[in-house]
């Protein structure tokens, strides 16, 4: 049995800017929880959010 506290965390940061990029990036970043340049958000490391985190690559760094 697993609790919150034992499963694996990752650490995202938007460092450019989803302006000009396609929607459906702009839609993964919004889905990542990201708001403006230099938001920074801890997320559950699970294979989606991996996915969502490479799709994004260019825009993102992953602390």
């Amino acid at each position: 049995m697993t609790t919150a506290s034992s499963t694996q965390k990752v650490k995202v940061q938007l460092v450019r800017s989803p302006i000009g990029t396609k929607e459906s990036h702009r839609a993964t970043v919004r889905g990542l929880g990201l708001r403006g340049v230099n938001s920074v958000k801890e997320l559950e490391d699970t294979p989606a959010v991996r996915g969502m985190i490479n799709k994004i690559s260019y825009l993102v760094k992953v602390l």
